[in-house]
């Protein structure tokens, strides 16, 4: 379901932007469950255990629920980085780095920006889907 978004949600999720480091609503959270959603379809992205604390000024995600998060080339600014975007409706979410040396499964550290989300209370994510 596509929803009304606010100026600041449009310009990242739809036009590529990036908010400020540090100033994210989910920058400094850590919920012990739930499940972070896409804000502009509320796709189910990522899991509240996949979160950790990396310092860089945007929620960092080691991992995203299967097939709900895709990677695309980011060529601009003059650098190669590897964009990420909903799966379900194409919203930019931010970008994903590998090989930084976190102690995480999986050695990446999905760097999302907080306005591209919404977290929802619970680990059900097959009932966040619908909500």
């Amino acid at each position: 379901m596509a929803r009304v978004l606010s100026p600041e949600q449009f310009r990242i999720l739809r036009e590529k932007g990036t908010e400020r480091p540090g100033t994210g609503e989910y920058d400094s959270h850590y919920p012990s469950e739930g499940v972070y959603s896409c804000a502009g379809c509320n796709a189910p992205l990522y899991k509240a255990t996949h979160k950790f604390k990396s310092g860089c000024g945007w929620p960092a995600y080691f991992d995203s629920i299967p097939g709900a998060v895709t990677r695309h080339t980011d060529s601009t600014f003059g650098m190669q980085r590897t964009e990420i975007v909903c799966s379900n409706c194409g919203g930019h979410l931010g970008h994903v780095f590998k090989g930084e040396g976190f102690p995480t499964p999986t050695d990446e550290r999905h760097c999302v920006n907080s306005v591209s989300l919404r977290f929802q209370e619970g680990d059900d994510v097959k009932a966040k889907a619908k909500a």
